[in-house]
């Protein structure tokens, strides 16, 4: 599993802000990694433009994963709300 830079500083202000389920974040990191199937209520769907060729995922209703899966590397994007992530 890989990680950018702004996953990791948008993990971090999650972490902190304390509004966030982290254990729940784990889990679906833990499902993709495992390239197991998310359950329905995380809406996993493809983005277009900018973000071509990523996945997105709901963690929360308006808790964003953005990530990449291949074969072999599973990479996550950024973590964030709509406004934060697109707006």
């Amino acid at each position: 599993m890989l990680t950018t830079r702004a996953f990791r500083k948008d993990y971090k202000r999650s972490s902190r802000s304390g509004a966030c389920d982290m254990e729940l974040l784990q889990s679906v990191i833990d499902l993709l990694s495992r390239d197991d199937p998310l359950p329905d209520s995380h809406r996993e769907h493809s983005l277009v433009g900018e973000w071509a060729g990523c996945l997105e995922c709901h963690v929360a209703p308006d808790w964003l994963l953005v990530y990449e899966r291949d074969e072999e590397t599973l990479t996550l994007y950024r973590l964030g709300s709509h406004a934060e992530l697109f707006g």
